[in-house]
């Protein structure tokens, strides 16, 4: 049997009703190198998708968040593992201003970040396998 990884994505929006996206590292293995998604990161033992949620800010923008929804999961067979990925929305408290790369050289840091109002900017990135960006198209098509 396969093992399992779960991470979560988070949607931020700003008072625009835009949304941040990040940049992935060009020199990172893999397909999604070089793309614009959603911040992401894998659970650690124990940990709930909520609790990761809280960590994507912390560790990979330097802010604080607030969950607010989830908004969808999927699962994909990744080769070597099973991904289960779920999507929430979450705002930014205090109006802190996200920053990349933070320092924490441990996990993936991303090489830029901006919000945006066009969810084209996901195709890339969701033709390639993202799942957050998936989920996220699939449920503005869906409400939309």
């Amino acid at each position: 049997m396969k093992p399992i990884k779960n991470s979560v994505a988070v949607v931020i929006k700003d008072q625009q009703d835009n949304f941040l996206v990040v940049k992935r590292p060009k020199d990172e293995n893999g397909p999604l190198a070089g793309v614009w998604g959603f911040p992401a990161i894998t659970l650690k033992q124990g940990e709930t998708e909520e609790e990761a949620v809280n960590r994507v800010g912390q560790a990979k923008l330097g802010v604080k968040l607030k969950v607010l929804a989830k908004i969808g999961e999927k699962v994909d067979d990744r080769g070597n593992y099973i991904l289960h990925l779920s999507d929430y929305s979450a705002e930014i408290i205090n109006n802190a201003k996200p920053v990349v790369p933070q320092a924490d050289s441990s996990m993936t840091q991303y090489t830029d970040l901006k919000y945006v109002n066009n969810p084209e900017v996901l195709f890339p990135a969701a033709q390639k396998g993202s799942l957050c960006s998936q989920i996220y198209l699939q449920s503005i098509a869906s409400h939309g």
